[in-house]
């Protein structure tokens, strides 16, 4: 198992400790828990479970064909 140093402000090792004790897990524990659900690559399955349970929202197919112009873009 690796190791990794944090720096955290006075405050959020207050925040981190607290939560840790709320969630009856140590601070390393809460701390890759955060990490492990944060850096995930794939949505959560509540949010998955919500696609196409809106009846009434618009698809893009279903969008007029002329769209407004876009507005103008500054370059670089």
């Amino acid at each position: 198992m690796s190791q990794i140093t944090l720096y955290l402000d006075d405050a959020t090792q207050a925040l981190v400790e607290q939560a840790a004790l709320a969630n009856g897990v140590s601070k390393s524990r809460w701390v890759a828990d955060i990490i492990r659900k944060y850096a995930a690559h794939e949505w959560p399955q509540d949010c998955l479970a919500l696609a196409g349970r809106f009846a009434d929202f618009p698809l893009r197919e279903d969008m007029p064909v002329a769209q407004p112009a876009d507005a103008p873009r500054i370059g670089f």
